[in-house]
């Protein structure tokens, strides 16, 4: 059965009617990241860039040439902490969504 309708563009227009699957986009990103899964927290960052601001704008937000910042959310990029937070401040500044990290101690398994 085909696809009448592409992955990305699905996502692009869920972002622009939905606030809070854009907000929820951004924060998947980044817990997917903190937990570890750098693999699927660039997967879901490079959706949230593509359906919002777009590589080109966050080139000229961050100072990074905008084939580089598309490496970096490849599934075989590495990106350095300095260009990885600059990102994240760019993407909390242009979608007004700010994140902050919360220490949880959780129960040690029986």
């Amino acid at each position: 059965m085909a696809l009448t309708r592409s992955f990305k563009e699905t996502v692009q227009a869920r972002v622009q009617r939905d606030p809070a699957f854009r907000d929820a986009l951004l924060t998947e990103g980044v817990d997917a990241l903190l937990s570890g899964d750098v693999d699927t927290g660039k997967a879901v960052l490079r959706d949230f860039i593509n359906a919002t601001i777009g590589f080109e704008k966050l080139a000229s937000a961050t100072g990074t040439p905008p084939k580089s910042l598309m490496r970096m959310f490849s599934p075989t990029g590495n990106p350095s902490a300095t260009n990885l937070f600059a990102v994240l401040g760019e993407l909390q500044k242009e979608s007004g969504v700010y994140l902050h990290a919360q220490s949880v101690r959780e129960a040690a398994p029986l």
